[in-house]
């Protein structure tokens, strides 16, 4: 291993950052109950759209979220909105209106995205590089 990927002490998680202990049952520490949460492909773009602006129409979402299909993208809104994460509002009007939004609990999560999203920009080269690999490797298998 080179010394630029050799792990220092300082590269050691620190007492303040090892929080992904087993607190509660049923979860194996916090990663496992965040990633429950936004288990599937969809709901972390859902979030990071929402987290975007203020309340959005479906057809917004719709369009932002491409290559969803609508009733996988109902259904997911349907799992965050019950999961606290989303708030649906039907104005009752016609034609009918309804627009989604975050909860606080939803743009607390849409945050702790961002970093994901950072990585994800930073690293995208590199990425579709190894998908393309990937891709290659299947065609020939």
């Amino acid at each position: 291993m080179s010394s630029e990927h050799a792990a220092t002490a300082s590269d050691a998680p620190s007492a303040d950052t090892q929080t992904c202990t087993p607190t509660l049952p049923g979860f194996t520490c916090g990663l496992d109950a965040t990633l429950r949460v936004i288990a599937g492909k969809w709901k972390p773009l859902i979030l990071y759209f929402l987290a975007q602006g203020g309340p959005t129409r479906y057809g917004e979402l719709r369009r932002a979220v491409r290559d969803v299909s609508d009733k996988m993208l109902i259904q997911q809104l349907k799992e965050l909105e019950a999961d606290g994460l989303v708030k649906r509002t039907d104005y009752r009007e016609v034609p009918p209106r309804v627009d989604y939004s975050l909860t606080p609990l939803g743009v607390s999560l849409a945050e702790a995205l961002v970093p994901l999203c950072a990585w994800g920009t930073e690293n995208m080269a590199e990425v579709a590089r190894v998908f393309a690999e990937r891709a290659a490797w299947r065609a020939r298998a």
